[in-house]
């Protein structure tokens, strides 16, 4: 389940040039005020260490219900006398709601000695109320195969990378998850409490990846390139419950019409072999990419997909995009687009709080399915 992200003010932004229309609406330079105690002024001072941003809100969504959650973004530069590295970023997030899931999400950024070392770390952990279809697009077919219960769950993905020649990266990380399926509804033959490694499961194990990434800012690239290839072996020699691999591709390309306009495209390929667990199978349907389908329902052990998205700065600190997308999956490589196609289209609404660090809407429409999502940073 991605992270739903709140944004209160959202409500004032998306509505350009209205809000400072007879007093309804609070003027920007009010807001910009409101911002600036937050730390959401939309600068960045080196000099405080972690230049600190927060932004609380309530959201609502048909997975997680009403709920409050707040953001904490910081900027910050490692080496004052570092000018060639850009800037580092840390984000925190986290949320509750009334059906009862909460979660707390970390990502970091950093660059290190004129971007030679790079430290790269994503991590979560959430108690979510949710859904179980099973493993393939049959499975996933209909509702009255998904089984409810809660998950239980944490990540977490460090990653260190070293550069060996101009763009280009060799790295080392760790990659655990766990995953507890409690309060299972509907028990029967064949659902989860009767999957191979059963309701619970640890996955632990140590990946080396290579990267080409020429991306001027991560967070929100407007030029550049970036290829990431990385394999991780699991193993119970290094914790995990059972034996698998995993292999992850990604390119991505950002062109910039001008100063204001940029089209970004990507690329993504999620493969598996082994004794690979439920949850660590890959899927279709994210915050981050097949935006607008259940994050869970489609999974198997090998998944493509691609997007194309349109992202336009407007004034002050609003931003729209439109993307179109497309996904498949299946049990083994060779079957690889014999099967299902899926569609993702969607609009998206950005708003700035941090320098090009935005807080996005978006709603995407897959196959009989649509979603909103609320999070920080581009979905790519």
């Amino acid at each position: 389940m991605s992270l739903k992200w709140p944004g209160i003010f959202l409500l004032f932004g998306c509505l350009p040039g209205m809000a400072q229309a007879d007093g309804v609406l609070p003027s920007r330079a009010s807001i910009d005020g409101w911002l600036g105690k937050l730390g959401a002024n939309n600068s960045f001072d080196p000099a405080k260490g972690i230049d600190w941003g927060v932004m609380p809100g309530p959201f609502y969504t048909p997975e997680l219900g009403l709920g409050i959650g707040t953001a904490v973004v910081g900027m910050y530069r490692p080496d004052a006398t570092d000018h060639v590295s850009q800037n580092s970023t840390v984000s925190l997030s986290g949320y509750f709601t009334s059906t009862g899931a909460l979660g707390l999400t970390v990502q970091n950024y950093s660059f290190f000695a004129n971007d030679q070392w790079r430290f790269f770390a994503d991590g979560s952990l959430a108690n979510t109320p949710t859904y179980y279809w099973g493993q393939g697009f049959s499975a996933a077919k209909h509702n009255h195969n998904r089984q409810q219960y809660t998950s239980q769950a944490f990540s977490l993905k460090p990653n260190l990378q070293y550069r060996i020649a101009p763009a280009t990266y060799l790295g080392v990380g760790w990659s655990v998850a766990s995953e507890h399926a409690a309060d299972i509804h509907r028990k029967s033959r064949g659902t989860l409490e009767n999957a191979p490694q059963g309701p619970s499961v640890l996955s632990s194990g140590a990946s080396v990846n290579f990267t080409y990434d020429t991306r001027d800012f991560v967070p929100n690239p407007q030029h550049g390139q970036y290829l990431n290839v990385r394999y991780t072996a699991y193993s119970p020699a290094l914790g995990s419950d059972s034996r698998f691999d995993e292999y992850e591709t990604r390119y991505s390309l950002y062109y910039p019409f001008n100063e204001k306009t940029v089209l970004a495209w990507q690329m993504d390929g999620h493969f598996t072999q082994g004794h690979v667990p439920w949850n660590m199978l890959p899927e279709l349907g994210s915050g981050q990419q097949m935006r607008g389908y259940y994050e869970g329902r489609y999974r198997d052990r090998d998944v493509v997909s691609t997007q194309l998205e349109y992202r336009r700065k407007l004034d002050w600190r609003n931003g729209i995009v439109g993307w179109v997308g497309t996904g498949t999956m299946s049990p083994s490589v060779h079957q690889l687009g014999q099967s299902t196609w899926l569609p993702s289209v969607g609009v998206g609404y950005r708003f700035e709080f941090k320098p090009r660090m935005n807080v996005r809407l978006d709603y995407g429409v897959g196959r009989s399915s649509s979603g909103f999502y609320f999070q920080v940073g581009e979905a790519f």
